[in-house]
């Protein structure tokens, strides 16, 4: 009798091991869904989780990690250099978008997945030709170069973008149209949200306002949770799987403004999309979240507060861009890779092997 307990209990445990170790091996993804808050680091993150009335969705992920901002030329990363870092695995210089400091093309991990027949998208609550969405779509020495930018929206064959900047692709020194040229590359062109309907079969280029969008304290509403959920589920249609970028973009902008309501009201929506993200991710079982930053802005400290009366007393050592290292989030097949410390480079590296793509 007492050899037969033994040796049941010695199957249960390696029972139990196997599953242990199931557990915890990497898998590949499906998809990959990168949100970006920009701007955003640690104090922003707990401010808005002293203020926000109910859990933030960030605090539901079992893998973090930090990633190194500094770019190739400066201690203190812009969002050009910084998004670059993350969308090819390399480092630039200040203002830069996905080239090296002689303008040599960097390849972004959006134009491999184009490469494997992957859908691709991104969404942004800026420009969608400013620097951080720029930076996975385009290439140029200068990030304030908008009409360049837009141009090469036409080289990629992303499948769908949603943001602001209707500007650069229509009121243009070389007078051309381009919208017309993504109609003559089969793109649906929309001018809200709301209006795209995301059961269609097609490509699409949602443009939400002229320029940059409004602030969630003047007006913008649900626009980034709502093109978050409506842009994973037209990409989704993919057998292959997709890439989706979302970014967060006023959060920084909050942050050089020295304004504490700024910074939280736009973190409070980008954790939104992340909940939308994440709301996919569980039902699917195929998709990785990861949530990270390019950088920190506003040098943000919390002096004093209550979170019973959900206040806080916010003070900023600067009003452009920190140094720190940044968090980084995960979730999903694939997450336990975002683990630990390490360079913004390492977040493609990370995506490429998540993808198994080779370079």
């Amino acid at each position: 009798m007492k050899k037969i307990i033994l040796v049941l209990f010695v199957f249960v445990v390696f029972i139990s091991s196997c599953d242990l170790n199931k557990s915890n091996e990497v898998r590949n993804p499906k998809n990959i869904i990168l949100l970006i808050g920009d701007g955003m680091g640690v104090t922003q993150i707990y401010a808005a989780m002293s203020i926000s009335e109910k859990p933030l969705a960030l605090e539901n992920f079992k893998v973090l990690g930090y990633h190194k901002t500094y770019s190739a030329n400066n201690y203190v990363t812009d969002s050009g250099a910084g998004g670059t870092a993350l969308a090819t695995g390399n480092k630039t210089n200040n203002g830069h978008i996905s080239v090296d400091s002689s303008g040599k093309s960097f390849k972004t991990i959006l134009e491999y997945a184009e490469d494997f027949q992957l859908s691709t998208g991104l969404v942004s609550t800026s420009a969608i030709t400013h620097a951080t969405p720029a930076s996975f779509i385009a290439h140029d020495t200068s990030r304030y170069n908008y009409e360049n930018i837009a141009m090469d929206f036409l080289n990629v064959d992303i499948d769908l973008f949603i943001g602001g900047g209707k500007k650069h692709f229509v009121e243009r020194e070389d007078k051309l149209n381009l919208l017309d040229s993504l109609r003559n590359k089969h793109y649906t062109i929309i001018d809200s949200v709301e209006n795209f309907n995301s059961e269609l079969e097609g490509k699409f280029a949602v443009f939400t306002a002229y320029g940059h969008n409004p602030e969630m304290s003047n007006g913008r509403g649900d626009m980034l949770p709502l093109s978050t959920k409506k842009a994973i589920k037209a990409l989704d249609k993919n057998d292959k799987g997709f890439f989706l970028m979302v970014e967060g973009s006023q959060i920084d902008w909050g942050g050089h403004d020295n304004d504490i309501d700024y910074v939280t009201s736009e973190l409070i929506d980008f954790d939104n999309a992340v909940a939308e993200a994440l709301a996919f991710a569980e039902m699917d079982g195929e998709t990785l979240v990861i949530v990270t930053a390019d950088h920190e802005t506003g040098g943000l400290t919390l002096t004093d507060g209550n979170v019973n009366k959900k206040e806080i007393k916010a003070e900023f050592s600067t009003d452009h861009h920190s140094g720190v290292m940044v968090p980084v989030f995960a979730y999903g097949p694939g997450a336990d890779r975002f683990a630990g410390i390490y360079q913004n480079t390492d977040v493609f590296n990370k995506m490429m092997q998540a993808f198994g793509f080779e370079k």
